[in-house]
């Protein structure tokens, strides 16, 4: 398969708010894409399309050749998501919470310990939810969104709030799992370290649109000679990726 996300003329509005304007691109197996953009870019709303909680008004959205519309229960198997904020039962411990999600896939307690150690939370087996640290409970949240092996990670702001030591512990997971399994990651963020250290290419929207799209040293060489992302975006639009 030579892509496995494929977006075609994909556009959305609300109301009178024009929030995806034909936007088009693929994705290969294994391609971790950052998706960047300020507040109001449309990043948000493209990935809930993609997740399938919005219906495109007009384009195509396909997952390893699957449309949402007729094989919704097939593509709920191949994704995995993970979002900036992910609530779990606080009086539940580590390892009840990853049992509970893996009887959604009918998964065995096999899958539930590799994942476990894959997020390095072995030590906190029986730990409360509500005891874990902020980064114990994203390295939870990535384990959850793994559990089913899929195809692509959607990540949306995964390390937000969390220092550095704890974020780049979710970089090495993220990284061995590319490694690993193949996987396709599709990620927003805010933080530029983040995207340069993970992402094979960068998309970088903003109102609604795809302002460039390729390998970050090829983007940064191609506009400008510009020395990161930040200043990326401010040679081409006249403001900063986080305004």
């Amino acid at each position: 398969m030579e892509y496995i996300v494929e977006i075609s003329g994909v556009k959305k509005s609300f109301k009178d708010v024009h929030a995806v304007k034909g936007v088009s691109f693929a994705i290969k197996p294994g391609e971790f894409v950052g998706l960047l953009g300020p507040n109001g870019a449309g990043k948000t709303t493209l990935v809930e399309m993609i997740e399938g909680l919005q219906q495109p008004d007009d384009g195509d959205i396909r997952i390893a050749g699957k449309r949402w519309k007729t094989h919704q229960k097939e593509l709920h198997q191949l994704i995995g998501l993970s979002l900036q904020e992910t609530k779990f039962i606080d009086r539940l411990t580590v390892l009840e919470t990853a049992k509970l999600f893996a009887s959604f896939y009918n998964l065995n307690s096999t899958r539930v310990e590799e994942v476990i150690e894959l997020v390095g939370l072995q030590e906190k087996r029986k730990a409360y939810v509500n005891n874990l640290s902020g980064g114990q409970r994203q390295r939870l949240a990535l384990g959850i969104a793994v559990l089913n092996k899929p195809s692509v990670l959607l990540l949306d702001e995964p390390t937000t709030g969390l220092d550095p030591h704890a974020r780049r512990e979710i970089w090495m997971i993220l990284k061995n799992l590319k490694e690993e399994m193949n996987t396709s990651l599709i990620l927003t963020t805010h933080y530029m370290e983040e995207a340069e250290f993970l992402c094979d290419r960068i998309i970088m929207m903003d109102h609604g649109t795809i302002l460039a799209d390729g390998p970050l040293p090829e983007l940064l060489r191609q506009f400008n000679d510009a020395r990161n992302l930040d200043e990326l975006f401010i040679n081409m639009t006249g403001r900063h990726l986080y305004e």
